[in-house]
């Protein structure tokens, strides 16, 4: 069976023989995979009035266990993306009561973002649905497979430089 892939390898290994594209084979099968599974996920995140990303902030705090609460700076080391796009975020989630925002009072120049119990709620809700989607999504694979995926992902992405960010305050470190 060949996929779409295959198909590009081809041309490539016809058009240039000169060169190996296996490469592209790997890199272009892991773009598409995000693709698919970004659009699938998104459908549970819409079913429940979210974005990807506001989803992802609301599981930051829930993750990080009581009171459910983690300073902007935090956030935006979590999200890698820059502080404006979090604040931009973050006053969505605020609009729809999910978060609230609070000076720090040990540092006036820190803001806290608090999980609401509304959020709580809906952020407990969809998670579940998201975990469910995601197995579903990876029922191709057998529980071994997904084992040998998720070890070759990990290799690769530490050999490109990713490491564990710090643990937030109040988060459990990973096991």
């Amino acid at each position: 069976m060949t996929d779409s892939v295959d198909v590009y390898l081809q041309q490539w290994r016809t058009q240039r023989p000169d060169i190996d594209p296996s490469p592209m084979g790997i890199i272009g099968r892991i773009s598409r995979a995000q693709l698919f599974l970004g659009r699938e996920l998104q459908k549970n995140f819409a079913a429940h009035g979210l974005q990807s990303y506001e989803f992802d902030i609301l599981a930051t705090l829930r993750r990080s266990g009581p009171p459910f609460r983690l300073t902007a700076g935090d956030l935006v080391k979590t999200s890698m993306v820059t502080s404006g796009a979090i604040t931009h975020r973050i006053d969505r989630l605020a609009a729809k009561e999910l978060v609230t925002r609070e000076t720090d009072p040990a540092n006036r120049r820190s803001v806290l973002i608090t999980l609401t119990d509304q959020g709580r709620r809906l952020v407990d809700d969809v998670v579940v649905h998201h975990v469910d989607r995601e197995m579903q999504l990876l029922s191709g694979l057998d529980e071994d497979e997904r084992e040998q995926l998720a070890a070759l992902l990990r290799k690769l992405l530490l050999g490109l430089g990713d490491t564990a960010p710090s643990v937030p305050p109040g988060a459990a470190p990973p096991a």
